[in-house]
């Protein structure tokens, strides 16, 4: 970052930091035990809408990657398109193993980001619930580097919880490197796996 950009205010963005989501099995556990919500076993990656024959690509390589590593034939992820056109990747594994999930998030991740599709990634969550099956969802934040809850409310009313994702935010943050900015704890309705 030059003087004229710190003159006119200007930022460097930061830069991914990918094996952060290797945090998440410790803050998995920390949030169990803090809180009583345990992991799904479900994660999700999102992007911008990507097509073309270098997508395609990119998928079969998601595909066999993650049909290899799981060990099972078949669809070990699903893809989805939302309602405002971002497609989501949903990935499964046992519920109890958050290491498993990670590694899949992450390679997914790599995956395109060497595809040159990094500029696409928005972000990557993990989901959670607790004994009353109330969902929450760890979000990292790829242009940000940054994790930050999201804990909507039942019933698809489109509202969230603000006082359990401060709470959440205040039993992670040894954990994860939390989002300072909350405007930017974007909602993610409808994620897959959420």
């Amino acid at each position: 970052m030059g003087l004229l950009d710190t003159i006119l205010g200007r930022s460097k963005p930061v830069r991914p930091h990918l094996d952060q989501l290797f945090a998440l099995p410790s803050a998995a556990l920390t949030l169990q035990a803090g809180a009583g919500f345990v992991p799904t076993g479900l994660g999700s990656v999102c992007f911008a809408g990507v097509e073309g024959g270098g997508f395609a690509r990119i998928r079969q390589d998601v595909e066999e990657l993650l049909d290899a590593d799981s060990g099972r034939a078949g669809h070990p992820v699903e893809f989805s398109q939302d309602s405002y056109g971002y497609t989501w990747l949903l990935a499964r594994r046992p519920p109890d193993d958050t290491a498993a999930l990670v590694n899949d998030l992450h390679a997914v991740n790599t995956l395109l980001e060497e595809g040159g599709f990094g500029p696409q990634l928005l972000c990557s969550l993990m989901s959670f619930r607790d004994s009353e099956q109330r969902p929450l969802g760890l979000v990292y934040l790829y242009k940000r580097g940054t994790f930050y809850p999201f804990a909507p409310l039942p019933g698809g009313n489109e509202k969230r919880d603000n006082q359990r994702e401060l709470q959440v935010r205040a039993l992670l943050g040894d954990d994860l490197r939390i989002e300072p900015d909350l405007a930017r704890w974007f909602p993610v309705w409808g994620a897959p796996g959420l």
